[in-house]
């Protein structure tokens, strides 16, 4: 897409929004893990050019390509039928002809993400981008054996990982490939599951992010709608509901693998829909991303402020101060009043804030400076600050709360507060009170 039709303004925009993930992820370990699927055209052209430009910023990669169609494929041509465990749920039953399909398999898919990496990007300004693709036998595995009576054969599951071997790749500013197939110390080889190499490579690596590329995700909720984030106890808790909470086994198995990886360490693991062109790039560079994340912490938090808020809770205010909603605050004025604020954050920027300033002498709090960004209106979070800010006030020992807006009376009044004129202010606050703004004075009895 050309510059003209993107527009400047909108341009300008989205880089000063991508740049703090540009700074925090470079020098990053992301895995990385796709289907085979994802290596056909024209699906192949835009996953090249994500991992390139990723590579290019300074992200250490691991990739962990699928090879299920590959193989499905390799078996039909040979007129056998694919077998798998757990009435076609669970593993691959890989005898040795399956075997055979298995390597071949992933020697091509292998050769053609080398081959498409080792060309750069082709007719752009990254065409001379020098990608070094790197693979090995880096994943010591062990035959899976017998579980419900079926005997998995030569299908396997990881058994260690040669972290030291991906670490000296990564620092050495190589891409390092890891195929799905592992071996053992007494020379056999066996077929992987994808998505439990990718997350047991991310697991010993102790990578910052576990990122799955699937036909399966983003997960979407019984509304139908995606689903955003996940703890991995509410993760869990998808798992363990009747029927899976209506999880198919593609999206059972990322889920799973998912929250693994959060437990043992991983930070965060995104789950995005290979078929989305620049998904990667969306889910890394945008606040709200495109995908699934599932993560140990909640993605977003309400906390009192800090001094390194003011520049984002003064990008809130300011609009509303220069449309006359809110009253204006100086700089210095909101740095003596920081510990009175309580902020909305959303993967590190403030996205709302309010604050509870207190009138001890009258047993009063004043609800002040409510602000949202408008990208994340209408979804609850000005009414999670001001619970959050009357909680705070019992604890004070308050046993009211008063507000003072122009434009939001009837948004207090369905929470409970009560239309007043400015004689129910504390006296202090009424000498400050300007008449001209016609603000309404609404008071809340809490003690």
């Amino acid at each position: 897409m050309r510059l003209t039709e993107l527009g400047t303004g909108q341009f300008v925009d989205w880089f000063r929004h991508a740049a703090p993930y540009i700074n925090a992820h470079r020098g990053r370990t992301f895995v990385v893990a796709f289907p085979g699927e994802a290596l056909r055209p024209p699906a192949v052209e835009g996953l090249v050019r994500d991992i390139a430009v990723l590579a290019s910023l300074g992200v250490g990669l691991v990739l962990v390509p699928g090879a299920r169609a590959q193989v499905e494929a390799r078996l039909a041509e040979r007129g056998l039928a694919p077998r798998y465990a757990e009435g076609g749920e669970g593993l691959r039953l890989t005898d040795a002809a399956a075997l055979e399909c298995v390597k071949e398999a992933v020697g091509e898919v292998r050769t053609e993400l080398e081959a498409r990496l080792s060309t750069g990007v082709a007719a752009s300004p990254m065409a001379g981008l020098r990608l070094r693709v790197v693979s090995g036998n880096v994943i010591t595995a062990r035959p899976v054996g017998v579980r419900g009576g079926v005997d998995h054969l030569y299908t396997g599951e990881v058994r260690r990982v040669d972290v030291a071997a991906l670490r000296h790749r990564l620092d050495g500013g190589d891409i390092a490939l890891v195929s799905p197939l592992g071996y053992s110390p007494t020379g056999e080889t066996f077929n992987l599951a994808a998505e439990a190499v990718a997350r047991a490579v991310a697991e010993a690596l102790d990578a910052d992010k576990l990122i799955y590329l699937s036909g399966s995700a983003p997960l979407h909720g019984t509304d139908g709608r995606p689903v955003r984030e996940l703890t991995p106890r509410e993760a869990r808790q998808r798992l363990e509901a009747p029927a899976g909470g209506a999880l198919d086994a593609a999206e059972r198995r990322l889920l799973r693998n998912a929250c693994a990886a959060c437990t043992a360490g991983v930070r965060r693991v995104h789950l995005l829909d290979r078929g989305q062109d620049g998904a990667l790039l969306l889910e890394l560079f945008t606040r709200d991303g495109v995908g699934t994340l599932v993560a140990p912490e909640p993605f977003e938090s309400l906390r009192t402020a800090e001094i390194d808020d003011i520049p984002g809770i003064l990008a809130l205010i300011r609009p509303l101060e220069a449309s006359g909603a809110l009253v204006h605050r100086s700089q210095e004025l909101l740095e003596e009043e920081i510990g009175y604020f309580s902020v909305a954050e959303r993967d590190g920027a403030v996205i709302a804030t309010a604050a509870l300033l207190p009138w001890p002498g009258e047993g009063a709090g004043e609800i002040a400076c409510l602000a949202v960004d408008p990208d994340y209106q209408n979804a609850g979070r000005a009414a999670a600050l001001v619970d959050r800010l009357e909680r705070r006030a019992r604890r004070q020992g308050l046993e009211r709360l008063f507000v003072l807006t122009t434009r939001a009376e009837h948004w207090f009044r369905e929470r409970g507060f009560e239309p007043a004129g400015s004689p129910a202010l504390p006296a202090e606050r009424r000498a400050l009170y300007d008449a001209t703004r016609g603000s309404k004075v609404l008071v809340k009895r809490i003690g």
